[in-house]
């Protein structure tokens, strides 16, 4: 939501009845739908990962992953 946009009733009361209704469920149901997960190329193709080094591990990263994973350098 843009900073100019506030919420309005509506959405605040429409967000505490989600609120509410998550609060009732229990820890295990919530944990299994807050938990996703997704398919990450090059990533989770290597069975494992060792480095001797974090430089070593960064090379890899700018080399190997895509810009978009967010894993380079800023």
């Amino acid at each position: 939501m843009p900073e100019t946009m506030q919420p309005t009733e509506s959405d605040r009361l429409a967000w505490n009845a989600e609120f509410e209704a998550a609060s009732r469920r229990s820890l295990a149901l919530r944990l299994r739908f807050a938990l996703i997960m997704t398919y990450e190329p090059v990533l989770d193709d290597a069975k494992f990962r060792s480095f001797d080094a974090l430089e070593e591990c960064r090379r890899r990263c700018e080399a190997e992953l895509p810009s978009w994973s967010g894993y380079g350098r800023v």
